[in-house]
């Protein structure tokens, strides 16, 4: 992973000082909230239903050992013992108090982490596959590149203050497991026919009031042309985002009301203006940051892993989490592990501080000391032995992480809602808590099958909600929290955003209308190997729609 060189250390550390005497002067009533919000936003701060919240950024969820024990010595000394990794490969802690916020940006410096730019009308953090450097399928490694971006966009001063935020996300696989579609700007690494390395640039997608894929804007984008494109993206939109109306001010309203063609152009006569770009790179600035990056010395192993087999044909349990909990590695012997943060019952993407000290040591023993968090708030050991298998399961099941539910109906997303986030008008963990605990982590979760939930409890979408096979979307109704249901999303290379049901669901008939959803699909689908979304794109949403509505499910609302 890449390692903070002086100008960084420095870099941090002055912004924490600068943070602190910001905090202090709010304290002492020198600034108002109003004037203070600007600066703890810029620094991850948030004032949220009951007290401060702080977002730690974690690039492109990239982690070590020494990292993660860190974030869980915070958990316990400034919150209540846990904190909660969110869809954007962040940590949030939920009740820091204010007056302690610097003390924590300076034990995070220490570790090269920080919270910049977590918040704001800015470049947010940038994310990536959590499989980068690790996944068979892969073309290229992409962190390199999604570190240049971090670079080139901390504190950027032509793009702290944009119309609204802004997100990027980069995969270097065919199978975008980083939702680069639903981004602002998307990257997917491709080769051309002469086996260059490029891009594939995707730009105006979002999710929240109003939810857009991302346009292709760019087949085949030079390597060394990756800053001097994304920059010339950024211009315009800066130029030409409305700043009249936050709920207009995205660049996929930008591009929605341009035009996919118009806007092109824009960006292409912006990215020719300078020939002799500043920012393109050169091959060894490319290397120089790559070679961070670089495989750890996996030792030569055979496939067969006797140990991993002689257990999975004792327990049945050990044989569900390596079925659905890990994935095939570039290097023969080795796998890719995922850690499910969605125990059956518990709150998606919260880890106690005991959890997060149990897997530093697991990657340290076992993964390189290397650790990735998902976008689908999960964390993934990427270089695992196959071997090693049976002791990761035992220590993970002692911390009650072992949970063999990747991928299946109980890897629910979820937003905080109404629990924590003053802008939520439904809550949504309690309903990913009651779809967990109704399809449990036995046969029927694994007869469903594949099957991706989201949850948002209010319209801006945190659980990306639109993008789920099943997506659910918390409103409040006459002072009644109301559930919609939105069927046929996904995130991956396939991107759609989900079809509404019709009328919302009560809390009490959520659940029970969930269940409905599942049912049909079983009752529907070809066979076994036909997943809910191939099947809901072959018959449409008719039949769901009957099984909905045409019975007494409390539809309505």
């Amino acid at each position: 992973m890449y390692r903070y060189d002086e100008f960084d250390a420095q870099f941090v550390s002055e912004r924490v000082t600068q943070f602190r005497d910001q905090v202090e002067r709010r304290l002492a009533g020198e600034l108002t909230e109003d004037q203070f919000k600007l600066h703890r936003l810029m620094n991850g701060v948030y004032l949220q239903l009951h007290a401060y919240m702080l977002r730690v950024a974690i690039p492109y969820g990239v982690l070590s050992s020494r990292q993660l024990r860190k974030l869980a010595h915070i958990a316990r000394r400034y919150d209540k013992g846990f904190g909660h990794f969110t869809t954007r490969q962040n940590i949030q802690f939920n009740w820091p108090a204010l007056a302690d916020c610097p003390d924590i940006l300076a034990e995070l410096a220490t570790v090269e982490m920080h919270a910049i730019q977590t918040s704001g009308n800015c470049i947010r953090n940038v994310t990536a596959d959590q499989f980068a450097g690790a996944a068979a399928d892969e073309i290229v490694d992409p962190r390199p590149y999604a570190e240049i971006l971090r670079q080139w966009s901390s504190l950027h001063p032509e793009y702290s203050f944009l119309p609204r935020k802004f997100k990027l996300a980069l995969t270097g696989s065919p199978s975008d497991r980083a939702a680069i579609q639903v981004h602002d700007i998307g990257l997917q690494v491709v080769r051309n026919e002469a086996g260059e390395i490029g891009f594939r640039v995707f730009v105006g997608g979002g999710q929240g009031r109003s939810a857009f894929v991302a346009k292709n804007i760019r087949d085949f984008l030079p390597e060394a042309d990756l800053l001097a494109y994304v920059d010339a993206i950024v211009r315009v939109y800066n130029l030409e985002g409305r700043r009249d109306n936050k709920y207009k001010a995205r660049i996929k309203i930008l591009v929605h009301e341009k035009g996919l063609e118009p806007m092109r152009e824009a960006v292409e006569a912006e990215f020719a203006r300078r020939p002799d770009h500043p920012l393109t790179l050169p091959q060894a600035d490319i290397d120089a940051i790559t070679a961070y990056f670089a495989l750890p010395p996996l030792e030569s192993r055979t496939a067969d892993a006797p140990a991993t087999a002689k257990r999975r044909a004792a327990d049945a349990r050990f044989a569900a989490f390596v079925d659905t909990n890990v994935t095939p590695h570039k290097v023969p012997g080795y796998g890719i592990v995922t850690i499910s943060l969605k125990p059956i019952g518990g709150i998606p993407g919260d880890a106690t501080a005991e959890q997060m000290e149990a897997v530093a040591d697991l990657a340290n023993w076992h993964s390189f000391d290397e650790l990735r968090v998902t976008h689908e708030q999960n964390l993934v050991l990427p270089h695992v032995a196959l071997d090693d298998l049976p002791v990761i399961y035992d220590a993970l099941q002692a911390v009650g992480l072992a949970t063999p539910n990747v991928g299946l109906v109980t890897d629910i997303i979820a937003c905080p809602g109404l629990d924590y986030c003053a802008l939520a008008t439904a809550r949504s963990i309690p309903v990913a808590q009651r779809i967990s605990e109704r399809f449990g982590e036995g046969s029927r979760a694994i007869e469903v099958g594949d099957l991706k939930i989201k949850i948002s409890g209010c319209i801006n979408a945190c659980g990306h909600h639109h993008v789920g096979h099943i997506g659910i979307l918390g409103l409040e109704r006459k002072g009644v929290e109301t559930y919609q249901i939105t069927l046929g999303g996904t995130a991956d290379e396939t991107c759609s955003l989900g079809d509404l049901t019709g009328p919302g669901f009560s809390s009490e008939d959520v659940v029970d209308a969930v269940e409905t959803v599942v049912d049909t699909y079983l009752g529907l689908r070809h066979d076994k190997s036909e997943t809910f979304l191939t099947a809901f794109r072959r018959v449409g949403m008719a039949p769901f729609k009957q099984a909905l509505y045409e019975k007494d499910t409390g539809a309505g609302i």
